[in-house]
């Protein structure tokens, strides 16, 4: 349709803006609190974990599935950018509004619905915080397995959008494997559901697998039903010190090897563990080169005992490293304080950083890991690893002084070149944190052009005019 310009502003500077009769057509559907337009409260979401800022036009606070229908109606008719917005913890820029236009924030939209414990299922609203669905779900003796480091503030419906993971993935899976139907809304404002509430299901295309993971790009979640597991009722955990880097990340692929299965096999590098180190229960000696953190679980004490017996006995096989096993909850709440607190913390080591999550095989894991050490030294720069080795999913932090020309020029020749090993190895860009803006240029690397291109064709069938999160995941 032909756009009236009495209902935008613009100029050559910045994009279009919402004008005060969509804004009136929004508040008439949201209510008048739940549209948020001073500068001041348009700022609080501009930005996310990347440290950039865009600021919106509006933002809307949605209660119901019905709100988010009508609102996508308005924006697809008169063609304004919406950007679904989670807790804002992302990191490659999937919730910033790089065009301007309504970010729909479902902070309100935060209700555990259903739990079914007979059926192993509960349903739940996207704004939900990933860590209360936990606790919730411990009172029934469930669990929910998808933990990201960010458990205590991400969202579900981010988690969702983005695939995440977490360290439990080694022997869980990531979040796609725990969605089993959805409830969303497309960019026309139709309500969809897809998926099943059972065990099985094949009836038609998978369309739930296909939406886990776009980012916002081809809709709007409103409602999950997630696949839940008995909570184990056992666990152990081991911390693994050595002094050589090379010995701790050659270990990561031969525990998996020997047939042990660690419900999380974390790796922490020298520099990471500085960074923390004043959050460890036990001093590290000034040799330790890199950490294991390794924890078993299972449906009793017997079953984890056995299993840790055989994970002890094969590691003092190896004799190079030292070895500690956790002697109660508060030392392995430590461990696991240290381990998710190391992405802010190492924010004292410099003032920005570039983080990526890339994978690789498991066997490859010291290859990466020494490539990142030597990168480091040509280019003069400060990069710390660590990460779900378990799964291979490693964290490359790539430290830096913005302000500092030559050296954020080698921080994004870094970037690049961490890229493009990885994909010799056979591994790929992101195993958890998504494209959004920061990799979108380096997306051809991996996938190949007609993979690219079926790619922008189904969202141009989801999104013919373009107004789900525009500019994210695809190279301009």
């Amino acid at each position: 349709m032909q756009l009236s310009s009495r209902l935008f502003r613009s100029s050559s500077k910045q994009p279009a803006g919402i004008a005060a009769p969509i804004l009136q057509e929004l508040r008439a559907i949201l209510g008048k609190d739940n549209l948020l337009t001073t500068w001041e409260e348009r700022a609080c979401y501009s930005y996310d974990a990347t440290g950039q800022s865009f600021l919106p036009d509006a933002v809307a606070l949605p209660e119901t599935t019905e709100q988010v229908a009508a609102m996508l109606r308005l924006a697809n008719q008169y063609r304004f950018p919406v950007i679904p917005r989670g807790a804002g913890s992302g990191v490659t820029g999937g919730a910033l509004p790089t065009a301007a236009g309504l970010v729909i924030a479902f902070s309100k939209m935060n209700q555990i619905l259903e739990i079914d414990p007979a059926n192993l299922i509960a349903v739940v609203q996207p704004g939900l915080i990933t860590g209360e669905l936990q606790a919730a779900l411990k009172k029934h003796n469930l669990m929910y397995p998808p933990d990201p480091a960010s458990l205590k503030f991400c969202s579900l419906g981010g988690n969702a959008a983005e695939c995440a993971g977490g360290p439990s993935a080694v022997k869980y899976g990531v979040t796609r494997d725990y969605i089993i139907g959805l409830e969303a809304v497309l960019a026309t404002g139709e309500i969809i559901k897809t998926g099943v509430r059972t065990e099985k299901g094949v009836v038609g295309y998978d369309l739930t697998r296909l939406l886990i993971g776009s980012e916002g790009t081809l809709a709007l979640f409103t409602k999950l039903i997630l696949r839940l597991l008995p909570l184990a009722q056992a666990k152990t955990t081991f911390c693994l010190t050595f002094t050589s880097l090379a010995a701790a990340t050659q270990l990561v692929a031969e525990i998996l090897s020997a047939g042990l299965l660690p419900c999380t096999l974390e790796y922490m590098d020298r520099t990471a563990l500085a960074a923390v180190r004043t959050r460890l229960p036990q001093p590290l000696s000034d040799t330790t080169a890199a950490l294991l953190l390794v924890e078993f679980d299972g449906n009793s004490a017997e079953q984890v005992q056995q299993e840790a017996l055989r994970f002890v006995s094969f590691v003092q096989q190896k004799g190079n490293c030292v070895l500690r096993q956790a002697t109660d909850a508060k030392e392995t709440d430590e461990l696991w304080l240290a381990r998710r607190s190391i992405a802010p913390a190492v924010l004292s080591l410099r003032p920005h950083k570039i983080a990526e999550d890339v994978v690789v095989p498991r066997s490859k894991i010291p290859d990466l890991v020494a490539f990142t050490e030597q990168l480091a030294l040509e280019l003069q720069l400060l990069i710390l690893t660590f990460g779900h080795a378990g799964d291979g999913n490693i964290h490359v932090n790539i430290m830096l002084d913005k302000s500092k020309p030559e050296e954020h020029r080698h921080g994004l020749e870094a970037k690049e070149r961490l890229f493009r090993f990885v994909l010799g190895l056979g591994g790929t860009l992101s195993g958890e944190h998504g494209i959004g803006i920061t990799k979108s240029a380096f997306l051809p690397l991996e996938i190949d052009p007609a993979s690219l291109s079926l790619m922008r064709k189904l969202k141009q069938l989801f999104d013919p005019n373009n107004i789900l999160n525009p500019g994210k995941i695809f190279p301009e």
